[in-house]
């Protein structure tokens, strides 16, 4: 409970470095220099959109990991997403986010230029990255946009790194052109077989494993149960993996407990102590169930936000109207990651 409080854990120093000042002068960053803005968007696919977001104090201390707050207006939620790409030097952050709820699509349709209310972060404990040996990243869905930023830093260090990034299909592979460069080894997954391995992921990584790939630490971001069979195939092959889970975070700060889960026979908060564990001490029978929490009011908000409602909803749809007409529980990282 203390740490659910905020009175469990030291705070992070952020550290005046030559390397920080250096940039916060060429940026010519004040103290209230805060708005987010729209500088740069792409189509994914048709319910996948990139954001690259003017940003420039949360990108100065951006990491590998770390995931950012947003709200859209003085009514709306506080939504976690996580970082796909960062630049201090151009102070910006770039985002990956599928429509699913009614935050995600309204982010979803801002348009260059738009500014975004509220935009908080980095938050979350940067995952700790190797420095030598052979680094294998999977990505289901767009979960290959948060495995990005760690596969560039492990690049930088010399480290060999492989990704597998698995979709339902080819027209729903993201971000090729930007993971392939910052990886020694690509493979592309799709359940259907219309592209790169026919079958899931953890096919794939089996097979590589087999082969005398020599993989020596795995990291998944993904659906929830993409990252459970990832901590199986790992346990089985005797490969240390680390998960995010994100896929549980509600309000990001760790006072909602919305994304409890234990690991390790410890009670973790998925925003404030991860978002990456150590995959083999996830409860995953927890974890599942917190995953499915919402679920409903997520559904119906999307519903509402498509039908442009703004007060009510028919209470036979499942879920609480209050909750509903504002809530949406996936637009942020990875909560909607499905393939």
């Amino acid at each position: 409970m203390e740490t659910a409080e905020g009175n469990g854990r030291e705070p992070t120093l952020v550290t005046e470095t030559t390397e920080t000042m250096t940039a916060i002068n060429s940026l010519h960053i004040t103290s209230l220099d805060v708005t987010a803005r729209v500088v740069t968007k792409r189509r994914l696919t048709d319910v996948t959109t990139m954001l690259v977001i003017s940003a420039p104090l949360v990108s100065l201390n951006a990491a590998p990991g770390q995931f950012v707050i947003v709200r859209l207006s003085e009514a709306g939620e506080r939504v976690p997403i996580s970082i796909t790409d960062f630049d201090a030097a151009a102070g910006t952050i770039t985002l990956v986010v599928q429509e699913v709820g009614k935050t995600s699509t309204g982010l979803c349709a801002l348009e260059v230029g738009d500014e975004i209310l509220d935009f908080a972060g980095p938050l979350g404990h940067p995952v700790e990255l190797p420095d030598s040996g052979h680094a294998v990243l999977i990505g289901g869905g767009f979960g290959t946009g948060a495995i990005y930023p760690l596969a560039r830093e492990m690049k930088k260090r010399g480290v060999t790194v492989s990704a597998i990034a698995g979709a339902r299909t080819r027209d729903l592979v993201i971000l090729s052109d930007l993971l392939e460069p910052a990886c020694d080894h690509y493979h592309v997954c799709t359940d259907d077989g219309s592209l790169g391995y026919h079958g899931f992921v953890t096919g794939r990584l089996e097979e590589l494993i087999v082969g005398g790939a020599g993989y020596t630490i795995c990291f998944a971001v993904g659906p929830m149960p993409m990252m459970r069979a990832v901590a199986d195939a790992a346990k089985r092959h005797g490969l240390p993996a680390m998960l995010s889970l994100d896929p549980l975070m509600v309000d990001g700060t760790g006072m909602c407990g919305g994304c409890r889960v234990t690991c390790n026979g410890s009670v973790k908060f998925a925003c404030v102590d991860g978002p990456f564990f150590d995959a083999e001490g996830v409860d995953f029978d927890e974890a599942v169930d917190r995953k499915g929490m919402y679920s409903v009011d997520e559904r119906l908000a999307a519903d509402l936000a498509a039908a442009g409602a703004t007060g009510t909803a028919d209470p036979a749809g499942g879920a609480s109207p209050d909750a509903a007409a504002g809530t949406d529980l996936s637009a942020a990282g990875t909560r909607t990651r499905t393939a």
